[in-house]
Parts: structure tokens; C-alpha cells; sequence
């Protein structure tokens, strides 16, 4: 779509273009009314000039152009041999006369040819077959005014007129091909950016309701023995669900496409590794100790492997406070020269037996291992519980 300041411009490229090709029928036939003199040199201009007119109507409007083209083309190549055969035919007309003739004429059928070949371009297949056959019927009917052996032009005006139609629909196609490559792309865009939101809003609502549902059992059980510890729960979930509603918003926020000059954004930053204190403290509240190891350098990572980071961790304590039955956890975040290694290990049963959502989410998490070139494992203990691991490589420029 262009911009409104470019309406202007373009509305007076295409009367220049149009005012041009008007210019080109009046020179054509002034050209062709100067036929005392052998066009040499500098004098071979003027025979030029007309075909380099039309170029910029040929590249906005090929159809017109190609229409005016033949029509004037043709008109004119009727007028000289009247002229200059005066009835005798045209091998009576001097050397001078018909060499200006057969420059023209090869002029013509170039600029014809081009015409052709952005029709072939830019037209369906069968505009392009028509315009084409339309354009070397009128230029083998100009030939038998002209060519003292008419076979010998036809066949060279049709190779010329297929070779251009040929080289044209070529490049038609590559250009049709590049573009549904890049509308693939940004298909396969799309469909990955709501595999990434759906990921998302996975990992925020099923670690939340999680987190919830173990502090509204633990509740319900001692509302009556343990009022301040009911209090305690019902505060973890008000703040559970408050954080939760927080994510929710910043993520239909980013979804909402507003316009780039609005101002919009989303209302909050995505969460990082610096976060995983508080995601800690929350799994706590749901009933599992987590101790943080942080080892290695604590310095700012790309926004990506931060974020990748900590939906990996909070997926992996997802699972440990639905599906493991372990009353404690341990996640070492390791940060080394040219990647971060994380671990979540438990010693509860782990996820086996569970494939509904703990499978979902170790899918999720080895996607988004994946999509940073990383690595990931999960699986079993030998010592017993289980363990989530993964590798995320760190750019050059961040090690």
C-alpha cells in the first residue's frame, strides 16, 4: 500500500508516461515524413528517440502501450511506403529512403518485442498468448509493406516475438514463485508465533492453576483447625491469580496489532531468570521446596534465552507439584562462557504414567530448547525421581 504522500508522485509519473507516449506518436510520424535522408550518426536520433518515449508507458501500462505501439507502428509504416514508393513499390525507393525504412522498423519491432515481454511478465498466460499474437500479426502484416523477402521477416519477427514472450513468462514466474515462498514463510511465521503464544499461555496457566489448586486443598482442610494457615493459602492464591491475570494482559496486549504510531505496548516486561526467586517462593507456597543454585557469571542474557529459561523452569516445577508427589526440588542454573545449563531434579515418581499434560509440557519445553539450537533431556533418575535438563547457546556477543 503506498503512502499518501505517494499518490501525488505516482498519479504524475503516470501523466508523464501517458504525455510521453502521445510525444511518441507525433515524433514517430515526423521521423517518418523525413525519409530524404540516410540516418547515420547523430541523424539516427530522432529515429530513436521515439522508442526511448514509450519505455515508461510500456513498464506502468503494457497493454495500452503495446495497443499504441502497433497502432502507430503500423499507421506509419503504411504512410512512408506511400510516400516513398509513390506506387512503384518499395524496391523502387532509393537506398538512402530504405535504409531509413528497415532502422525504423527494427526499432519498432524491439520496442514491440519489450511490450511483449512485460505483458508475458506481468498478465495471466493467456493475456500474454493473445497480446502477443496480436502484436506479430500486425507487425508481419507492416512486413509485406516493407521486406523484399517477406518469409525470411515473418520468421525473424516470430522467433523475436516468441524468444520475448518466452523470457518474459520466466521471469513472470519467478517473480509469482518468490512471492508464494515468501508468503509460505510468513505463514510458517504465523503458525510458529501461535505455537509460541499457545506454549505461553500453557506453561503461565497450568503452572497458576497448579499453584491453586494445591493452596485451595490445602485450605479447605484447615479452615477450621488453622485459620491463620487458610489465610496464608487464600493470600498465595489471590497473588497466584493476580500475577496470572497480570501475564494474561501483557500477553493480549502484544497480540492486539496496534498501529505502529498509537504508542501501544504490552504492560509488562516478560518474565527473566532474575524472576525465578519469586517462582520459587510461589511453588513453595504450593507445597514444594525449591532451592536455587545459581553458578557462574549472573549477567543479563538476549531476551529470548531468558525468557526460553525461565518457562523451561517453570514448566519442570509445574510437573513437580502436580505429578511427582516430591515435597522438594533443586534447580541449578549454570551460567558458562558460551551457553547456560539448566537442571531440575526432584526425587518424587516423576511424569511417567501422566502423558496428558506433563507430556505436553516436556514437548514444550524441548521445542523452545530446539528453536535456540539447544539441547534438552528429561527423563528418570537412576537414583530415583526424576530430572529436566537443558543446554541454551549463548550468542558471541553476549559470552
Amino acid at each position: 500500500m503506498k503512502a499518501p504522500q505517494d499518490a501525488p508522485r505516482a498519479l504524475l509519473a503516470e501523466v508523464a508516461a501517458w504525455c510521453a507516449g502521445i510525444v511518441y506518436v507525433v515524433l514517430l510520424y515526423v521521423v517518418t515524413l523525413n525519409t530524404g535522408t540516410e540516418l547515420t550518426g547523430m541523424r539516427l536520433v530522432p529515429a530513436a528517440l521515439p522508442v526511448v518515449l514509450l519505455l515508461p508507458l510500456t513498464r506502468r501500462r503494457p497493454l495500452p502501450a503495446l495497443a499504441l505501439l502497433l497502432i502507430a507502428s503500423f499507421t506509419a509504416t503504411v504512410l512512408a511506403n506511400s510516400m516513398m514508393a509513390a506506387g512503384q513499390g518499395f524496391d523502387g525507393v532509393p537506398a538512402a529512403a530504405r535504409t531509413q525504412a528497415w532502422q525504423i522498423a527494427y526499432l519498432q519491432a524491439v520496442l514491440t518485442a519489450l511490450a511483449v515481454g512485460r505483458i508475458a511478465a506481468t498478465r495471466s498466460r493467456a493475456s500474454a498468448a493473445g497480446a502477443a499474437l496480436v502484436a506479430l500479426g500486425a507487425q508481419i502484416g507492416a512486413a509485406a509493406y516493407y521486406a523484399s523477402s517477406f518469409l525470411a521477416v515473418s520468421a525473424f519477427l516470430a522467433l523475436m516475438t516468441v524468444t520475448a514472450w518466452t523470457l518474459g513468462h520466466s521471469a513472470g514466474e519467478r517473480r509469482r514463485h518468490a512471492a508464494a515462498l515468501r508468503d509460505r514463510a510468513a505463514e510458517r511465521a504465523v503458525i510458529a508465533e501461535r505455537l509460541r503464544i499457545a506454549r505461553e499461555l500453557h506453561d503461565m496457566v497450568a503452572h497458576s492453576i497448579g499453584v491453586i489448586a494445591i493452596q485451595a486443598g490445602v485450605g479447605r482442610r484447615v479452615i477450621d483447625t488453622q485459620p491463620a494457615e487458610a489465610r496464608n493459602s487464600l493470600a498465595a492464591i489471590e497473588e497466584t491469580s493476580r500475577d496470572t491475570l497480570a501475564g494474561l494482559r501483557r500477553m493480549l496486549g502484544a497480540l492486539r496489532e496496534a498501529d505502529p504510531g498509537d504508542g501501544g505496548s504490552p504492560l509488562g516486561p516478560a518474565p527473566v531468570l532474575a524472576d525465578l526467586d519469586g517462582l520459587a517462593e510461589r511453588t513453595r507456597d504450593a507445597g514444594v521446596r525449591v532451592r536455587i543454585d545459581w553458578r557462574g557469571e549472573r549477567r543479563p542474557l538476549p531476551a529470548e534465552i531468558e525468557l526460553s529459561a525461565y518457562r523451561i523452569v517453570q514448566e519442570a516445577l509445574t510437573n513437580v507439584v502436580r505429578h511427582s508427589g516430591a515435597d522438594a526440588c533443586r534447580v541449578t542454573v549454570e551460567r558458562r562462557a558460551d551457553d547456560l545449563s539448566i537442571e531440575i531434579t526432584d526425587e518424587g515418581h516423576g511424569p511417567a504414567g501422566l502423558p496428558g499434560a506433563a507430556g505436553y509440557g516436556l514437548t514444550g519445553m524441548r521445542e523452545r530448547a530446539a528453536l535456540l539450537h539447544g539441547e534438552f533431556t528429561a527423563g528418570p533418575r537412576a537414583e530415583g525421581g526424576f530430572r529436566v535438563a537443558a543446554r541454551l547457546p549463548v550468542p558471541a556477543a553476549n559470552g
